[in-house]
């Protein structure tokens, strides 16, 4: 062999394996070798109302369909018990006697209704008339354009399919191709779980239903059904098929086109959905006319027009940020292959960034409806009866999904949620005062729904205090009211709607808080969310008063409030009030364990190993805990963890990845992501030694168990915490990276002041760093033990090369 042959084969070699190595450490695409079987094998589109499970069946191919608002219920009576208040003395008296079996008894009385659910639209099918084997079978989500693509080959012939769900035309587009001229036979089918009927009218398929009255009666029980044709959310599904050959004809309830080389099909949904304090039946939006406008202004567009208008308006916002994380030696594997390899400990530095960037592509895909935000399965969810009947759970989860908004640079997102707690405080109002006895400000609970239910749940007594009664959800919203001022300075948003709310929040805490026997404030009753204390003589209960969590959202409200007032220049008698009381409420306790206390006395856990750690707010997400500023109460948080341990729950072990982050201790944060991407079976699949727990499921989905989007989102910002953190005066750099992240880089990190960063870094050493501010203004930088002050004008970049000399 001459030394061109040898020389023209190593080229060959060396190229294939580069070509190979950049299919196999794709940061953007989910790909698999089989069609799902299960919901947590398949993959998830949608345009932040409109959401799309695709499963990718070669004979046949179901897709789940789904609108963010279509929801049971109506308009919620937030006046259902206007004299509730009146149990609250009694609840208090018996704290004060220490009778803590009485105060969990009376506090039951305290109890509204459940939420309603969050309901599946309907059902696709698209059914090949010619049946046989697929070979050659590809599968696979792109990050990059949130386009998903299936392809094989049967009976020699290669099948094509691409879908995407557009927000800027408000239809779900399916494109359907073979390889030989006349060889797509199909016919498609809709249908719902729901009341409902189908027909075909002018080639149009049409769905129609509604969804269902009811109150849950219990989590994991099915709710009995009323459905009446005069009241509850209307919806509409359309599906028309757009050919460029072949033959469209219809039966009653199916489209069919046969002799096709290719084709489009078109998925309209929509609701009658028309806020929360509208009736959907008779003030609800005329869901068919809305379904059919946007059906017949997209398929009047050209599909290569159709697809460009969703990249570009999609990739406006997933491009802002881009994360490297050095060299991997990962293989060509399936992303359900690599999940398991990973579980087994091994390197695949792509797949922690694919993870990262699938948290973001999830928020951008389920997170762009004003006053509906993302709910416990995002936008995602095929059961009449969902888990937790997937809704808004305030305690923790809601407030979760929205930690990576601010700092991977999708605060548009934020929106969502902000203008729903705008839609809370009008329902808190009269929950403040009936429920709880407070004149001012509005309050929040465990629960909530689409229609902004605020009141504490639990069947009106019929269920456990541990969860049903807990009134600071308005107190922990309210911070992320704040956050968002603090990242994007928006002043007028602020003063507007921000600052009114923070302030409501603040108001209920203050009527709220009572004078314990050592002159300090407390709350009473209290719970610590879903966790119990177990007493020296037995008793294991949930209701007690001076709750650390308590105390400490109320603490990061009235900072938070008190620094808004200040930036607004506004109501300083107001802001003394908040000052005179911060400095009275009941200091936090460091326990005989050396850790953080969560109850007002040194109780014990009834399960130590619980999964909420609701008592760390202060540290994370709050920050008035820090390693600087207390080192004693941060190291009794870490004590707190410790005992707790690392084995917990997805949503659990997403928040806890972020309080070790916030203690600085990257190594242990990043075990604790290592963790979160655990394999985790499929809920339905049978297997000898099933893998169960909390992890992540081959679609990448948290798994709880069963699926929330919440630890997603919640490891999805904790990558970016461990990367930089930052407060209104400060940038920090690196402050948690891992041994294992030695090397990298990333781009479009946002931190508080209204600045963004850009950096590399190398043997764990930052080597360059490019900041930039949206709006100009003063910060400090701070990596390790060094600090550099910047000053920036609006729209201003600099170059640093730290801390060495500026770039000229």
């Amino acid at each position: 062999m001459n030394s061109k042959i040898i020389i023209k084969t190593f080229l060959i070699l060396l190229l294939t394996s580069y070509y190979t190595n950049i299919l196999a450490q794709s940061k953007n695409v989910l790909w698999y070798k089989q069609p799902a079987e299960f919901f947590e094998e398949s993959l998830v589109l949608g345009n932040g109302k409109m959401g799309a499970t695709v499963f990718g069946g070669a004979n046949s191919d179901k897709i789940y369909l789904n609108d963010i608002t279509l929801w049971s219920g109506e308009p919620v009576n937030a006046n259902m018990s206007p004299e509730a208040y009146k149990n609250i003395p009694a609840i208090r008296e018996a704290l004060k006697n220490e009778n803590y079996k009485l105060a969990e008894e009376l506090n039951k009385k305290v109890q509204g209704k459940n939420s309603e659910s969050y309901a599946p639209l309907g059902t696709l099918e698209i059914n090949n008339s010619e049946k046989g084997k697929a070979v050659n079978y590809h599968r696979e989500l792109d990050l990059s354009n949130a386009i998903s693509k299936v392809s094989y080959e049967m009976a020699g012939i290669k099948y094509t399919r691409e879908y995407f769900v557009s927000a800027p035309d408000k239809v779900m587009i399916i494109k359907l191709t073979a390889d030989q001229k006349g060889a797509l036979n199909f016919d498609i089918n809709l249908k719902s779980l729901l009341q409902s009927n189908v027909e075909v009218r002018n080639n149009i398929l049409v769905l129609k239903g509604s969804a269902p009255i009811h109150e849950n009666t219990g989590y994991n029980v099915s709710p009995k059904y009323l459905s009446l044709k005069e009241r509850g959310t209307r919806f509409t599904g359309l599906v028309q098929i757009k050919k460029t050959d072949g033959t469209v004809t219809s039966s009653r309830e199916t489209l069919i086109l046969k002799d096709a080389t290719e084709a489009i099909i078109f998925v309209s949904v929509a609701t009658s959905f028309n806020g929360f304090d509208k009736n959907p039946a008779s003030e609800g939006l005329d869901d068919v006319s809305i379904a059919l406008q946007n059906l017949n202004n997209a398929y009047a567009k050209a599909f290569d027009k159709l697809k460009e208008s969703h990249i570009t308006d999609y990739q406006k916002f997933f491009n802002r940020v881009n994360l490297d994380l050095g060299k991997t030696t990962a293989p060509d594997l399936p992303t359900d292959e690599r999940l398991l390899r990973y579980a087994d400990g091994k390197e695949d530095k792509n797949l922690e960034i694919l993870y990262f960037n699938f948290g973001r592509y999830l928020l951008i895909s389920s997170s762009r409806t004003l006053g509906v935000p993302v709910n416990l399965q995002g936008l995602w969810n095929p059961y009449v009866n969902p888990p937790w009947s997937s809704n808004y759970t305030m305690n923790i989860n809601l407030e979760e999904n929205y930690w990576l908004a601010e700092n991977t640079n999708l605060s548009e997102m934020h929106q969502s949620l902000l203008s729903f707690i705008k839609n809370l405080s009008v329902t808190g109002k009269v929950t403040a005062k009936t429920f709880y006895g407070v004149d001012k400000g509005w309050a929040a609970a465990h629960n909530s729904d689409i229609w902004a239910m605020t009141n504490p749940v639990g069947q009106f007594g019929k269920e456990d205090p541990m969860w049903a009664c807990w009134p600071m959800a308005q107190a922990w919203l309210s911070t992320h009211i704040w956050e968002h001022y603090t990242f994007t300075q928006d002043l007028a948003y602020l003063k507007k709607d921000g600052y009114p709310l923070m302030k409501g929040a603040a108001e209920f805490c203050l009527g709220w808080l009572v004078t314990d026997k050592n002159r300090n404030l407390i709350t009473s009753p209290s719970t610590s969310p879903e966790n119990q204390y177990k007493l020296a003589d037995g008793f294991v209960g949930a209701t007690f008063y001076g709750g650390t969590a308590d105390l400490a959202m109320i603490r990061e409200c009235f900072e938070k409030t008190i620094k808004a007032s200040k930036v607004l220049n506004t109501n300083a008698g107001f802001r003394k009030e908040l000052e005179t009381a911060l400095s009275k409420l009941h200091p936090y306790q460091i326990g005989k364990k050396g850790n953080l206390q969560e109850w007002y006395f040194d109780w014990d856990d009834n399960d130590p190993k619980h999964r909420h750690q609701s008592h760390l707010f202060g540290l994370f997400p709050g920050d008035h805990i820090t390693p600087l500023k207390t080192p004693d109460l941060a190291e009794a948080s870490k004590k707190a963890l410790e005992i707790k341990g690392d084995e917990t729950t997805g949503w659990s072990k997403g928040w806890r990845i972020n309080l070790w982050a916030r203690l600085w201790d990257g190594n242990r944060a990043y075990k604790m992501f290592r963790e979160l991407l655990r394999y985790v079976d499929p809920d339905g699949k049978k297997t000898e030694t099933p893998r169960r727990g909390g992890g992540t499921y081959p679609n990448l989905f948290d798994a709880h168990p069963p699926f929330q989007i919440d630890g997603n989102f919640g490891g999805t910002a904790a990558v970016a915490e461990m990367l930089v953190q930052s407060d209104e005066n400060e940038i920090r750099l690196l402050p948690a990276l891992p041994d294992a992240w030695s090397e990298g880089s990333v781009k479009g990190i946002c931190a508080r002041g209204g600045f963004e960063i850009e950096m590399n870094w190398n043997n764990k050493i930052v080597q360059e760093i490019t900041i930039s501010s949206k709006i100009g203004g003063k910060t400090t930088l701070i990596y390790g033990d060094n600090k550099r002050e910047v000053e920036l004008k609006k729209g201003e970049k600099k170059i640093l090369q730290l801390w060495v000399k500026e770039k000229k």
